[in-house]
């Protein structure tokens, strides 16, 4: 299934060689292999619920104001000016296929439709070639290529299609639940649209829902839903109009009612939906969360940054939400070793063996219990006292060696156990600390031009507190009480 559901796979077709096909063939929707685009009946319950409630006009299209006030481009592309290829990114159940096949049908244009998930370059070079040959028909037509899940294709593929694209052969409206700046190549970029599409708010799942439950292309007033039922519904939703759509049928066909249109007779029989009907049906809501996409990094962005921020309930949150949405655990282990010494160091030397036998016991058991130890280092990291010294010293150290400031070893720290080392003063005038009572010995130990750079310096929190003080007095003894 695609995004939304509409498209069923089919078995490859070879591009048409011969004559030119004739005005028909060149007007029906073109499969090539990949997706069959069927129109979502009118009427009857044959289709999914979601499908047979999708807007047959802009008016009818809801939570996106910002892409279709009056005057914005969206709503200009959708009314037929200004033609231009577009991206639409945002999360699913969002109507981006809707807004694909309203462009088609304002603007009068073929509409054909391809799956990233399995097509290749041979498909879309098919589709290409036939919108070619629609153009140079006798009755010329522009062709909208809609392509779902646009990210999924390789920059091959997504090459494949700039000359259509530049030419204007194709109008293409590409769909994607991922930021385009990410996945979509350069070029591509540059000569499309890109809009962003909202999840839903509460009040436009509402309007979906009511809709659907009237609307004799939907239940056509077939059950009644009670309004703790529709609150539950539209939270259960999380944004995506799909998702609510879905478990109102699932109630509904629980509860034995049938879509369609409805006499007088009927209407007074409706079926009720209770709150306790949709829980029946629906035993957990699916986490919105890509394991590939925006939300992946911006869950596990806002995971590290309540750890950082010493808020362990936030963060058991976000640990929360990608263990149910199904992320690799071995991703979180990992983030959370880089984390202990990233945001804690040596404030709390415990932070990172912690974090790295959370890692291990991951290995070893997995999920479900591994969510346990992924909890445990959380809250430890989360409450643990916090410095950057660390990563903040090897990343000044790393940048005066990119600079330059890489000097020559002092010829007493340079390997002698070779022939000839010490003639050519290597390792002459070593000392070795543990001659002394003490351990430390004044010696120069950086090159020259570094002598006096310090790049660690200890926070006042947690164990570099005491860390700050003795190594003030090492850095005395070393340097000869020169800095």
């Amino acid at each position: 299934m695609s995004e939304e559901g509409l498209f069923e796979v089919a078995a490859p077709e070879p591009v048409p060689e011969g004559p030119d096909p004739g005005p028909e063939e060149l007007r029906r929707p073109v499969t090539r292999g990949v997706v069959e685009d069927r129109p979502a009946p009118t009427s009857g319950v044959a289709a999914p619920l979601a499908v047979r409630m999708r807007p047959a006009s802009l008016d009818e299209v809801v939570g996106q104001q910002h892409l279709l006030a009056p005057g914005a481009p969206l709503r200009r592309l959708v009314e037929g000016a200004a033609p231009a290829s577009v991206l639409l990114h945002g999360p699913p159940g969002t109507g981006k296929t809707t807004l694909a096949r309203l462009i088609s049908q304002a603007t009068g244009r073929a509409f054909e439709a391809l799956s990233a998930l399995n097509a290749g370059v041979k498909e879309v070079r098919g589709v290409i070639e036939v919108a070619r040959r629609r153009l140079a028909a006798s009755e010329p037509r522009r062709t909208v290529l809609f392509i779902d899940e646009i990210h999924r294709f390789s920059r091959t593929q997504q090459d494949a299609l700039l000359a259509a694209v530049e030419d204007r052969v194709v109008l293409l409206v590409g769909a994607t639940t991922e930021n385009p700046s990410f996945s979509v190549v350069a070029p591509l970029l540059s000569r499309s649209l890109v809009l962003g599409l909202h999840a839903l708010d509460d009040e436009a799942v509402g309007t979906l829902l009511d809709r659907a439950v009237a609307d004799p292309r939907g239940l056509g007033g077939a059950v009644t839903l009670h309004e703790d039922a529709r609150a539950h519904l539209v939270r259960l939703a999380a944004g995506d109009g799909r998702r609510s759509l879905t478990a109102l049928e699932a109630a509904a066909d629980a509860v034995g009612g049938q879509g369609g249109r409805r006499s007088e007779a009927e209407l007074d029989h409706r079926v009720p939906i209770t709150l306790a009907d949709v829980e029946r049906v629906v035993d957990e809501v699916a986490v919105r969360y890509d394991r590939a996409g925006d939300q992946h990094y911006d869950v596990i962005s806002a995971f590290i940054k309540s750890i950082r921020g010493s808020d362990p309930d936030a963060a058991l949150h976000y640990l929360a939400r990608m263990i149910v949405a199904g992320e690799d655990p071995r991703f979180i282990a990992r983030r959370l070793v880089v984390h202990a010494s990233e945001d804690i160091g040596l404030a709390d030397p415990t932070a990172l063996p912690a974090a790295v036998a959370a890692a291990q016991a991951v290995q070893l058991i997995g999920l479900p219990e591994a969510r346990i130890n992924l909890a445990q280092v959380t809250i430890h990291l989360a409450t643990a006292p916090k410095s950057n010294a660390v990563i903040t010293a090897i990343d000044e150290a790393m940048g005066d060696v990119r600079s330059g400031a890489a000097g020559p070893v002092p010829p007493h720290l340079r390997d002698g156990h070779y022939a000839g080392a010490q003639a050519m003063g290597n390792a002459v005038g070593y000392v070795y600390p543990h001659d002394d009572r003490a351990g430390v010995v004044t010696q120069q130990y950086p090159p020259d031009e570094l002598v006096g750079r310090d790049y660690y310096r200890p926070g006042g929190r947690g164990d570099e507190r005491d860390r700050a003080n003795r190594l003030a007095r090492l850095r005395e003894v070393v340097r000869g009480g020169g800095g």
